[in-house]
């Protein structure tokens, strides 16, 4: 089942999408909302889902389904945490400063709080007063949004908590990260409002490439048209999304709505760095990576961060190329 929030007031208006993003039906009588669908889930979730079969079939002939005129699926939310699951990426940002990565880092999950009060829709512009020193850059991720998730869960109890999946742009501004994470209160001004894919999927739309809490498929970046990153979600996540939501449930219970992110989606190479496209590697899914292995190789990184006018396009394909989730079309705006 795929679902959709078309822009109306704060919250949208959910919609049900057919699985080749064609078409869409209002799920007027079962939830305004997609947080209302969630708050309900249990009883929601089977109408919505029959709703679904019913487009498909026919029954139901639905209207087109336009991605330009949706928000994210969830366009504010009580909950919005970002883990750090590939930790390849987080061994990369700290060899490239020269610090040692504590060896609790491949145990322990790291994770963040971020701003949920006003997510951007998947094909608005990312709107910066700058561009010069703020480092813009985009994080392609992969996300979850979750059901009630009660405190002290266990990651394998976590997984059946898990109702939908979604991509995101975490966008994060690198040039003020540094200087928030000297003060050691983490980050704020560095981590803006992020964008999510067009529709989310319930776990069974993505059959077997849903397993062991991990989407088995590459994510596809596209900056400026040309092919950035393709690696594979489910290679080197060292956390399954069992284990990102169990740690966010350790010590506080988890509202319906909360979206728990994978962090950047990295993969390695023989051991070590990954390659970027054009050298036969599977890329990356930021502008950072690769500035961090520039950086190790060459003394100094030689790629520039997003400037007015670049574009980022992430998507995710089935195994027949079909988009499972539609497109995340950014282009950086002075606001």
């Amino acid at each position: 089942m795929k679902l959709a929030s078309v822009n109306a007031g704060r919250d949208g208006q959910l919609v049900v999408v057919s699985n080749d993003l064609s078409k869409m039906v209002t799920a007027d009588g079962i939830a305004n909302t997609l947080q209302q669908a969630l708050d309900n889930w249990a009883e929601t979730a089977p109408k919505l889902a029959a709703l679904h079969a019913k487009l498909e079939s026919g029954d139901v002939e639905g209207q087109a389904f336009d991605q330009t005129a949706v928000a994210s699926p969830l366009p504010r939310a009580f909950q919005w945490a970002d883990g750090s699951a590939y930790v390849n990426h987080v061994e990369l940002v700290r060899k490239a400063r020269n610090a040692e990565m504590p060896e609790s880092f491949w145990t322990d999950p790291l994770m963040y709080q971020g701003g949920s009060d006003s997510f951007l829709a998947p094909r608005a512009p990312i709107v910066m007063p700058q561009s010069e020193g703020f480092g813009i850059d985009f994080e392609a991720e992969i996300a979850v949004i979750t059901d009630d998730v009660p405190m002290g869960v266990s990651p394998e109890d976590a997984l059946g908590h898990i109702k939908l999946i979604m991509l995101v742009n975490d966008v994060s501004l690198r040039g003020l990260i540094p200087g928030e994470l000297a003060k050691g209160f983490g980050f704020f001004q560095s981590k803006p409002s992020s964008a999510f894919s067009p529709v989310c999927v319930t776990p069974d739309a993505l059959g077997s490439a849903w397993e062991a809490g991990k989407v088995h498929l590459p994510l596809v970046s596209h900056l400026n048209g040309d092919m950035f990153g393709k690696p594979e979600a489910g290679v080197d996540m060292t956390f399954d999304f069992g284990r990102l939501v169990a740690h966010a449930a350790r010590t506080r219970p988890l509202c319906a709505g909360t979206i728990i992110g994978s962090g950047t989606v990295s993969n390695k190479l023989d051991g070590g760095p990954g390659k970027p496209v054009k050298e036969g590697g599977v890329g990356y899914s930021c502008i950072a990576e690769i500035r961090m292995i520039e950086t190790i190789q060459d003394g100094k990184p030689s790629t520039p961060f997003m400037q007015f006018g670049d574009r980022i396009q992430i998507e995710m394909f089935d195994a027949d190329g079909k988009s499972i989730f539609g497109q995340i079309d950014q282009t950086v705006q002075q606001g």
